[in-house]
This record gives C-alpha cells, sequence and structure tokens, in this order.
C-alpha cells in the first residue's frame, strides 16, 4: 500500500470513530432565536419583455405596493435586479429590430406581502431618436445615479385586463409558507421612452432664514452635469398642471385655492448631525422610523409619532403660467412646458406632512437644515444636497460640484 493510500484510510477511520459514539445518528437541529433568520421566504420570478429599437440592461424593483416610488408616492426600492443587455437581446443586440426581445429575472427570498415591479431600460437615447449618445448610466448606491435619464425606456408589471399596474400578492399556504409567484412579465416599449434626464438643479439665493424673514425666493437652475460618472446633458424641469384624480381640471389638494403643478418641491428637514440623512428616516429606506423626533403642533398637542417636517413652499407660476392657459385663461391639461429654472418661494412655517393629504401645522418652525426635492411627473427626482457635495463626493468616487452641497438653515 502506498503512502498516499495508507493516508486517506486513515483519515476515514479517524471520521467514522468520530461517528460511532453518535450512533451515526445526525445531530439535532433547531431554530434559531434570531427572528430574522426565522423568516420564511418565497420568490418572484418572471421575463423582462421589450417591444421597440431601445438597447441597454433591463432594471427591474421591487417596491412595497403600501409605498409606491414617485409621482405617486415616496417610496423607495426594497429590492433591484439587472438583466444584462447580452441576455436580453443576444444576438440582435447590434441591430435595429424590434423583437420582441424576453429574458428571465428572479427576485429570491420575498417575505408575503403585496408589491410593484418597475422598471427601465439603461439604454443609449441615439438608438431612439435622442440628440445625444451615452452607454448605460445606472449606478444604484448612490441616489444621484440610481434613476433614468433621457432615452431610458420605463415599463412594469401591468394588469393585461385593466391596464393598469399590477400588484403581485406573495401568498401564503394553508400551512402558513409562503407561496412564489411565477410567470410575472415586465413589459417596456418605445413609447415609454422618458423625454428628458432627471431634474438636476443647483439652487440660487441665500441659504439661511435671518429673525424677521417671512419669505425667501429662491432659484433653480438645472444643471448639465457631464462629469465622471454622471451622464446628465439636458436636465428640464416639466412643467404642467397636476391631475391625480384624472378628472380634466387640475388639482388643489391643500385647498389654497391655487391649482397644484408638477414638478412638486418639497423643502424637508435633514437629521441633525448628518449630511444626506432625512429627520426620523435615519435608514434611508422612505418610511418614517418608528422612533424619533415628535414636535409639538400649533394647537399644543402632540401624537406621539415621529415627524415628517417640511417647510411652507411653491412655485412661483408668474413666469410661465400663460403657457398653461389659453386666451380665456381657462387651464390647459395637456400643456407640458419644458423650463430651464423655476422660481421657489419658502415661508418660515413648518408642517408634520406624515399624512401628506392633511398636514398639521407645528407651533413653531425646527431649527436645523432643510434639503429641497423636486419630484418631477414622470417619477424622476433631484435633491441637494447629495453625494456631489464635495465633502462626500471625492472619497465616493464622484465629481465634487460645490453648489449640490446647498442647505437652507433655519436657526
Amino acid at each position: 500500500m502506498n503512502r498516499s493510500a495508507a493516508r486517506g484510510l486513515a483519515l476515514v477511520g479517524l471520521c467514522f470513530s468520530t461517528l460511532l459514539p453518535l450512533g451515526c445518528e445526525p445531530p439535532d437541529v433547531v431554530a434559531t432565536e434570531d427572528r430574522q433568520q426565522q423568516t420564511q421566504t418565497a420568490r418572484i420570478e418572471g421575463t423582462v419583455v421589450l417591444q421597440g429599437r431601445a438597447r441597454g440592461n433591463a432594471v427591474v424593483f421591487l417596491y412595497d405596493a403600501e409605498r409606491p416610488p414617485p409621482p405617486q408616492g415616496t417610496g423607495r426600492p426594497l429590492s433591484f435586479t439587472v438583466v444584462p443587455q447580452e441576455e436580453l437581446f443576444g444576438a440582435e443586440l447590434g441591430t435595429a429590430s424590434v423583437g420582441p426581445f424576453t429574458a428571465p429575472f428572479i427576485f429570491p427570498l420575498v417575505p408575503p406581502g403585496r408589491y410593484l415591479l418597475r422598471g427601465f431600460i439603461d439604454g443609449d437615447p441615439c438608438r431612439i431618436g435622442g440628440a445625444f449618445c451615452h452607454g448605460p448610466d445606472f449606478i444604484p448606491w448612490f441616489n444621484v445615479t440610481a434613476e433614468p435619464n433621457g432615452g431610458d425606456v420605463a415599463g412594469a408589471a401591468i394588469d393585461p385586463l385593466t391596464r393598469v399596474q399590477r400588484v403581485v400578492e406573495v401568498d401564503v399556504s394553508a400551512s402558513g409558507e409562503p407561496l412564489p409567484v411565477l410567470g410575472v412579465p415586465v413589459s417596456f416599449s418605445d413609447a415609454a421612452a422618458v423625454p428628458t434626464d432627471r431634474p438636476a438643479f443647483e439652487v440660487e439665493g441665500t441659504s439661511r432664514f435671518e429673525a424677521g424673514e417671512n419669505l425667501k425666493v429662491l432659484k433653480l437652475h438645472s444643471r448639465a452635469m457631464p462629469e465622471g460618472v454622471m451622464n446628465l446633458r439636458d436636465p428640464l424641469f416639466l412643467v404642467r398642471f397636476m391631475d391625480e384624480n384624472h378628472d380634466g381640471v387640475p388639482d388643489d389638494a391643500n385647498r389654497d385655492g391655487n391649482p397644484d403643478l408638477w414638478p412638486r418641491v418639497v423643502v424637508r428637514k435633514l437629521a441633525n448631525g448628518a449630511a444626506l440623512t432625512d429627520e426620523n428616516d435615519l435608514d434611508n429606506n422612505g418610511v418614517l422610523d418608528t422612533q424619533g423626533v415628535d414636535y409639538a403642533h400649533a394647537d399644543g398637542s402632540q401624537d406621539g409619532k415621529p415627524d415628517l417636517v417640511v417647510l411652507a413652499s411653491g412655485l412661483v407660476p408668474d413666469t410661465f403660467i400663460s403657457g398653461l392657459t389659453d386666451a380665456e385663461g381657462n387651464p390647459r391639461m395637456d400643456a407640458v412646458l419644458p423650463l430651464k429654472e423655476l422660481t421657489l418661494a419658502v415661508r418660515p412655517i413648518a408642517f408634520d406632512a406624515r399624512d401628506a393629504s392633511a398636514p398639521a401645522m407645528l407651533a413653531k418652525v425646527p431649527s436645523g437644515r432643510y434639503a429641497v426635492i423636486v419630484l418631477q411627473s414622470t417619477g424622476q427626482t433631484w435633491r441637494v444636497p447629495n453625494e456631489l457635495s464635495p465633502a462626500l463626493a471625492e472619497r465616493l468616487g464622484l465629481p465634487p460640484l460645490e453648489r449640490q452641497a446647498f442647505v437652507l438653515e433655519i436657526p
């Protein structure tokens, strides 16, 4: 017997002798006390379907149906997956074929619940008539690179009968086990091409509310950002009347007598001591934390829940309202104005907007730093400050842009 074989038999003998005291029975397995590890999950499987000339990676996001993303809500993705363009288009990647093209996707480890699936083709706008060319620019790790831009193609899981967005439900069996959801199509077509880049902007105006200052006027200027990994070549504000109930009449959700407009502009309080984190959303998931700061309302009451603090603000429509109305002053609901500049008026009045349909005025304006956030009707967003702030950008590998560090300060 050679030395190698002898060593092998010795190892086998050692393993066998180790098992003898156990009677060759496997050890008992007990559930961990870690509740997260006891969570039972299923999966959502489906197919990306593209009809059109767009090319690029397909990015699919998973959202909680109760927390939809902009423009319907402020939810952030629970997860995402990327289908490489080579897998989606195969040999047709470099051709002008319109497909249809299909490729599978999967979200594993999905707990029971109700979900939305949305996404976009991270594409090259030259292929669908854009004025400039760039490759895929989706980088999920930063707010400034995690949304579609001009020339990308939007998509979603749509109910084939109602043609509205489908809610995908992960149910449980009679024994309590989560059931997988299979065969979910997420559809894309050139008709859903994103019309412009995200509404990237910089702020012109003083950043601090001084004592006795009752109104601050800020200019929001669109700002092209072709530097480094940024590919924002032609950002625009798409201004139009808001009609979320589709009754053909401009909405007035806050009942101030003025028609609501897209884009929405929100001036929201940041957490003290944090560069970019919103107050009472320390995990940055778009959902208010269960524990946090609760300010007194104007009537002296408190609801015992963390607040979403925003300042009273709104667009000044003087420069563009004529483009949204006819000769008699009636609203043109189909009019969309692509603008490079907006005027924003901000007052030192604060609200708890936890319930967006009925914001509660606060007794005083909380001191601290406030971010300016623009939400476009396309679902695209931009906010300052962001990761392009010089104090953050260089260590993140992003181009430092001084005016992306702007904050509004309440002393």
